[in-house]
């Protein structure tokens, strides 16, 4: 077999298919056109199977808190009859500590449903403990491949950490630096093992988080009789905010509307080794929010089910100092430490409600767990000795990614930076354009186009013209 890494790179598709259980071939329509929501049926599960699935290893069923001190001060920092109220849905209750564990427990089932005898998943983060918790609950092997170092050998805080944890659920670790490494070795094992690929992005992984989004829907019903008008969801990959959102739908809240939140690290290249320890956050930023947006097929599987362009609504950047402060807010006002990924919605989710009614309801859809290494402390630390400078002031003014880290303050400087929708579609044409190089369309890819971009196909003609002069 060859192990090179043009070798592992020609064999790729090969490799996927044979590791995720899904038979993406019978989906296919025409040209870059697929039948998503067949896919999303039929390789996937029902919200009452995923339900029954999760509740076999204690996931899902999280608290759903209102943040009574926090929605005083948010009144007390808005105009008159303004200032909505701010719910969290507590996801650190799960196993693991993270809304991943519902993506991991329909992953790990699959794979010891079909029979394999472990599981790997390519992930720094939240997820590669996840995985591991849950493959010790199903009596399976799990391998975690994380990117951990830059070519110093220097590793995040938050990164490192996670390999502790991984290891401690009895999972083997494979760490990376940055770069094309972390890909090669993940093709590698699943050759060499026949393990199953506990993908991100699969239907699998998209369903388990759906259970979250009916949770939010039918608690926030109960605690209050509507359904919430907002629910902002930290936006990387876009497997949190698809699967949400879908959740949301089926339990009947379709009228909620979507709003995605990343931390702004524009300017920031997250495949630079020079840019790798430059950043604050392993997640949640744009570094992946808005490539992931525009080019969901970049992912490990041949058709990404995290599709956020079908389900977001807006999207919102906020900084990282103002992540800071309200990692900080909330465990002083609420008594709740929490990490900073959940804190970058809830961020957002602070400057979104003051702009509300004081009758109308947001949900923040996760928290995650605060160890040593998420706390700002660690990561504020790790920056300075990086280089960055860490000051007080205006973050939406003074901010800049890989060079300074602004933290309000005052609450009243907690703001966000709007990203036209519009912005992200036109991106998303054009990443066609030029992954395809061709600028015309079959009948069947623009409708296509039109739903994974969720606008009309007239409007879709229009921009496709425009920009093709362009091109």
């Amino acid at each position: 077999m060859d192990r090179s890494y043009e070798g592992i790179m020609s064999r790729q598709i090969e490799i996927i298919k044979k590791s995720i259980g899904v038979d993406y071939d019978k989906f296919e329509i025409e040209g870059i056109a697929f039948d998503y929501q067949k896919m999303m049926k039929e390789a996937g599960y029902t919200i009452s199977e995923i339900q029954k699935i999760q509740r076999e290893t204690a996931v899902g069923n999280t608290p759903l808190v209102e943040l009574k001190n926090l929605n005083a001060l948010i009144s007390r920092c808005s105009d008159r009859g303004k200032g909505a109220r701010i719910f969290i849905k507590d996801e650190q209750t799960n196993p693991s500590g993270s809304f991943k564990d519902r993506r991991a427990s329909v992953s790990v089932y699959r794979a010891k449903e079909l029979g394999y005898k472990g599981v790997i998943a390519a992930t720094s983060g939240n997820y590669g403990a996840a995985v591991a918790s849950q493959a010790a609950k199903r009596g399976l092997k799990s391998i975690i491949v994380q990117e951990c170092f830059d070519s110093r050998g220097v590793g995040q805080p938050e990164i490192l950490e996670k390999e502790r944890s991984c290891a401690a659920y009895g999972s083997e670790i494979v760490q990376t630096t940055v770069g094309p490494e972390l890909f090669y070795y993940t093709l590698l094992l699943l050759e060499e093992t026949g393990f199953f690929n506990a993908s991100l992005y699969s239907p699998y992984a998209i369903a388990g988080i759906e259970t979250l989004g009916w949770e939010i829907a039918k608690q926030t019903q109960q605690i209050t009789g509507r359904f919430p008008d907002v629910v902002v969801s930290t936006h990387a990959g876009g497997g949190l905010t698809t699967g949400t959102a879908r959740g949301l739908q089926k339990a009947g809240a379709t009228n909620t509307l979507v709003v995605g939140a990343s931390v702004d690290l524009r300017g920031l290249h997250m495949a630079s080794d020079e840019d790798f320890n430059r950043k604050s956050f392993t997640t949640g930023h744009t570094g992946f929010g808005i490539p992931f947006a525009v080019f969901p097929d970049r992912s490990d599987v041949p058709r990404n089910a995290a599709r956020v362009l079908r389900y977001m609504d807006r999207y919102v950047l906020v900084t990282q100092g103002e992540v800071f402060y309200m990692t900080e807010l909330l465990a002083k006002l609420e008594g709740l430490q929490r990490g900073p990924a959940g804190n970058t919605s809830l961020a957002a989710a602070f400057a979104l409600a003051r702009e509300m009614n004081e009758d109308e309801i947001i949900v923040v859809n996760e928290t995650e767990y605060t160890g040593a290494g998420k706390l700002p402390s660690a990561q504020l630390t790790f920056a300075k000795q990086n280089n960055i400078e860490v000051k007080r002031g205006d973050p939406i003014k003074e901010d800049k990614p890989g060079e300074r880290i602004v933290i309000p303050e005052s609450p009243l400087q907690i703001g966000y930076i709007e990203i036209p929708m519009i912005q992200l579609k036109e991106s998303y044409i054009n990443q066609l354009f030029k992954r395809l190089n061709k600028t015309e369309f079959t009948k069947k890819e623009i409708e296509f186009i039109a739903e994974d971009i969720k606008e009309s196909i007239g409007t879709v003609q229009k921009l496709i013209e425009k920009l093709r002069d362009n091109f």
